[in-house]
């Protein structure tokens, strides 16, 4: 998907708009804790740019990181960053269930199987 087929005009966001990952510390976003990457999820709800900014790292394959609300992990939506170490039982039954909510989501906003693209980075 092209960022160009996306619902929003981004171009009616001005690069001096409170967008919360420019409000916030930028760390936030790529953090380790998975407290801190639930925060920047809910930060990104009311965001303008949120559906270019997840279309965007969809298509980029982005490694990790919050990206239009949804976390990414190896370049792959993840419902949530778990912990260190084993995971309990009931966690392992609650992940099933938000991977099913998160690929609903993903599909209302019509991302789903798209062929991921190969990109060349700028040595």
């Amino acid at each position: 998907m092209s960022l160009a087929l996306a619902d929003h005009d981004a171009s009616s966001v001005g690069l001096d708009a409170e967008l919360p990952c420019r409000k916030f510390d930028p760390d936030l976003w790529f953090a380790d804790a998975p407290t801190e990457l639930e925060l920047a999820k809910s930060l990104c709800g009311d965001c303008p740019l949120r559906v270019e900014c997840l279309a965007g790292a969809v298509e980029r394959a982005e490694p990790w990181g919050v990206w239009g609300g949804e976390i990414f992990e190896r370049g792959a939506v993840v419902p949530r960053k778990r912990p260190r170490g084993r995971p309990r039982k009931e966690d392992v039954a609650r992940d099933a269930v938000l991977r099913v909510e998160v690929e609903a989501r993903m599909a209302a906003e019509g991302l789903t199987d798209q062929p991921r693209v190969a990109v060349r980075l700028a040595a």
